[in-house]
Formats: structure tokens, C-alpha cells, sequence
């Protein structure tokens, strides 16, 4: 039985999912005005890592993953750039799913995008005004009356009386009361603006989320995820307007990934250790980023350095070393039955954890280096495919650029390295073993070692 840490009750519980066999997903994506972060492929990879395994078991899953592509910093950012909206959007949405590929994620079911659901949010603001919880303050927004809504506060654990003694006091003047939050902005000069019953305005922040999972998943899902920043205010306020507007139980399972930390520091622009993905599969194979975030389990805090990626490089290319003599097709199902895939399912059963799943595939792997058994090395290769990794020929992998190195570089490219592997094999055949030796250790000082076996020289990145 499947067990999720649900955020909203603080425990593991057991996963049921409101219609049998099937399961509905709403995790809060990305605002498109710059390049996606560490801290967005930690969301990518954790959820797409959760949706694999709810496949995997058997589940029929739904998962949505919205844009924003309309708030404060979106206008700010195409004012700076001096070009529309639509052009800045799209081309970080370009950015978002080049840098997603990368990572090996797979694409969402469904990918909303704020701009197209504004009808169903002034629809959902209707009935929040309708229900008691919705005024439209003398400035034209309209805001939600926090204090209306009974148990605000549960998702984060906050009392509306901390609350509201942690307020600056230069709140907005207009609000009733300074927790309250705005769901339409009215217009302003210079900004795009829809027709509503409360003026021409643009939505706000939270409401975006509450109305485009209401309409591809219902009132009320199974799941919904995100970074564990959103626990609150986003998250909270999407409670508030979700189950205001609906008087039923908005979602099941609450679930947030912890954060990323660089050298054991908050990951900030402020700090100078703010790092895009962009920036780091400049140095790093996306496979090793994406097993980095894997290897740790989700809501625990994810320490990003190059050490941990060097280690994390190292660790993948020691599954892969295990099946390169071995190979076996990708997409291959896993046989539940043995052992070692007993475990992992056990472990992720229990939330998700993948640490402990790539545990059990490290025991694999020495078994295989054991046993030179195909059947096992096919097994290996189809439960790390569940976990989005595992699935390239091993010796592209095990040749790939490491750490620092970019095969442009003459030294370093492919050719040059099987050219030298030749000049090495005529030294052998000529009985010159001291230039040979002297090949061998030029490349090792490269980082590259050599192999040498029954049906040749084979080589890979140290």
C-alpha cells in the first residue's frame, strides 16, 4: 500500500485515490520571464519521479502542471526588455521545455496557462462573493476576507493571530483587514487588462491555480504538489478560495519538495550562488543532475555543490559500468517477483523514497558484476527506468563529457581519443610497450581510462 506524507495532516498516510485505479495531479509550475532554476528542476524531477511510480503501479494518472503567464514580474520584466508580454512568455516557455527535456522529464497531461482560464476565474471569484468571502475594496481590487474563512491557517500551521502580529504596518489601506489577499487587481496604465463584473482588471496570483484545476480536475483531486515555498501564502490561499467557493474538501494529499541549498547556503541571487539549469548542464550531463535530485529524497533539503555532483557522476557510472558488457533493451517491465524488486517497490511505496530505491539498485548492480547474469542487468536497467535514468547506451554515457570537460576541446573530443587508442595499439603490435604506457597515462592525465579486454580497447571518462 502506497503511503504519502500529506503536508496538510503532518504524517504518512495510506493513499486512496477518490475514483479507483485512477489518479487526478495539479502541481504549481513555473512564471515565464527568466531561465528555469535548480530549484524548478527539483519540482520537474520530483513529480515527474512521482507520476512514473503511480504509473508504474498500475494507476491511470492525470497530471497537470500550470504556466504563469501574467503577473507583476512578467510586466516588469517586458517593460525592461521593451517587448510584449507574449513575446517574452513564450520564449522562457521555449527555454522551460528545452531545459524539462534535458532533465528527462516527461510532459504534463495537460499544461494550462493562466492567460486562457480568466473566464473560469471571474467565475470563481462570483462565487466567493456570493458565499460572504469576496468584497471589491474602495481602490477597485477584490480581496478575500481571510477572517470569513474557518481554519485558515491549516496547511502551514499558522494561527491568524501570528499572522497577523507579523504584518508590516504600511499595509494596503483599502483591505478590511491586512491578511487579506486580492483576487482581481483592477487596471492599471501601461498593463493588460479582461472585462469583469468589478471593472477591467487582471487576475491575481493564487486565484489562477484554484480555477484551472478546478476545471481539469474537478472540486476536489487527489494530489497537489509544489515546492515547499508555496506551502504558504499560495498554497493556503488556494484552500481558502478553493473549498469558499465550493463547500467541499479542495484535495486529498498535500505534498512539497524541500529546497535547494548550494554549499549549505538558502540558493539566492542576493548571495551570488544562484545557479539555472542552463548554467549547470553547461558543466554536468543531465543525466547526473537529474540522478543528483533523485538520490535525495524529496522533502528533504537538496545541497547542491560540485562535489556532490562529481559523487553523483561517479555513483551513476558505476550502474552503468555494471551493464555495459550486459546489454539490455530500454522499456523492458520489471520482474516483480525477485528480490531486488521487491525492495524497491517497498521503499517507494513508502513516500516516494528514492534514496532507498537507489539503494537497492546499487545491490543490483554488484549482483550483476557477480553473476554476468543478462537477466539481471535487464532488470537493473528496467526499475532505474522508472526512476527516469539508466536508459542510454552505456558506453555514450561512460564517454560523455566529465565534470569541467567539453568535447570541443581537442584534447578531450572522442576522435582524438580513439585516434591516440590506435597509435597505442601499433606501439603493442611493434612491442614498444614504453610508448604504449606512455599513451595510457597521457590519457589518464586527460581523464580518460582505458580497458582492455578480449575483443579490444575500450575507454570512458574518469
Amino acid at each position: 500500500m502506497l503511503k504519502i506524507y500529506n503536508s496538510l495532516h503532518r504524517e504518512k498516510q495510506e493513499f486512496v485515490p477518490i475514483v479507483p485505479g485512477k489518479v487526478h495531479i495539479y502541481v504549481c509550475g513555473m512564471t515565464v520571464y527568466d531561465y528555469c532554476h535548480l530549484g524548478h528542476a527539483r519540482v520537474l524531477v520530483v513529480f515527474d519521479v512521482v507520476r512514473r511510480w503511480l504509473r508504474a503501479s498500475g494507476f491511470d494518472v492525470t497530471y497537470v502542471r500550470n504556466i504563469t503567464d501574467i503577473d507583476d514580474k512578467i510586466i516588469r520584466r517586458a517593460k525592461e526588455n521593451e517587448e510584449s508580454i507574449g513575446q517574452l512568455t513564450e520564449r522562457f516557455i521555449r527555454f522551460m521545455d528545452e531545459d524539462s527535456a534535458a532533465l528527462g522529464v516527461e510532459k504534463p497531461d495537460f499544461e494550462p496557462r493562466a492567460t486562457a482560464y480568466v473566464p473560469q476565474m471571474l467565475e470563481l471569484i462570483g462565487k466567493l462573493e456570493a458565499n460572504g468571502l469576496a468584497y471589491q475594496s474602495s481602490d477597485g481590487d477584490v480581496n478575500f476576507s481571510v477572517r470569513k474563512f474557518p481554519g485558515y491557517g491549516r496547511l502551514s500551521g499558522k494561527s491568524l493571530d501570528d499572522l497577523r502580529a507579523g504584518e508590516r504596518v504600511d499595509v494596503d489601506p483599502s483591505k478590511r483587514d491586512p491578511l487579506d489577499f486580492v483576487l482581481w487587481k483592477r487596471a492599471r496604465e501601461g498593463e493588460p487588462s479582461w472585462p469583469s463584473p468589478w471593472g477591467d482588471g487582471r487576475p491575481g496570483w493564487h486565484i489562477e491555480c484554484s480555477a484551472m484545476s478546478q476545471n481539469l480536475l474537478g472540486e476536489r483531486f487527489d494530489i497537489h504538489g509544489g515546492g515547499q515555498d508555496l506551502q504558504f501564502p499560495h498554497h493556503e490561499n488556494e484552500i481558502a478560495q478553493s473549498e469558499g467557493a465550493h463547500r467541499c474538501t479542495f484535495v486529498n494529499y498535500w505534498m512539497h519538495n524541500g529546497f535547494v541549498r548550494v554549499d549549505d547556503e538558502k540558493m539566492s541571487k542576493s548571495l551570488g550562488n544562484f545557479f539555472t539549469i542552463r548554467t549547470v548542464l553547461e558543466r554536468y550531463d543531465a543525466e547526473v543532475v537529474r540522478f543528483f535530485i533523485v538520490r535525495a529524497h524529496y522533502r528533504s533539503p537538496l545541497n547542491y555543490s560540485d562535489k556532490h555532483l562529481d559523487d553523483a557522476r561517479q555513483a551513476l557510472s558505476r550502474l552503468y559500468t555494471a551493464i555495459r558488457d550486459l546489454p539490455a533493451p530500454s522499456g523492458l517491465t520489471p520482474d516483480w517477483s525477485e528480490a531486488h524488486a521487491r525492495r524497491f517497490r517497498a521503499v517507494l511505496d513508502d513516500d516516494f523514497n528514492t534514496p532507498e530505491a537507489c539503494a537497492v539498485l546499487f545491490e543490483l548492480a554488484a549482483e550483476v558484476n557477480r553473476s554476468k547474469s543478462s537477466a539481471l542487468a535487464g532488470q537493473l536497467r528496467s526499475l532505474a527506468g522508472i526512476l527516469g535514468f539508466l536508459q542510454r547506451d552505456p558506453r555514450a554515457f561512460l564517454q560523455s563529457a566529465a565534470t569541467g570537460q567539453n568535447d570541443a576541446d581537442d584534447a578531450c573530443a572522442p576522435e582524438k581519443i580513439d585516434a591516440m587508442i590506435a597509435q597505442r595499439l601499433v606501439a603493442k603490435k611493434e612491442r614498444n610497450f614504453a610508448e604504449a604506457d606512455r599513451i595510457r597515462e597521457e590519457l589518464r592525465s586527460l581523464g580518460v581510462v582505458l580497458e582492455d579486454n578480449a575483443e579490444g580497447t575500450s575507454w570512458r571518462r574518469a
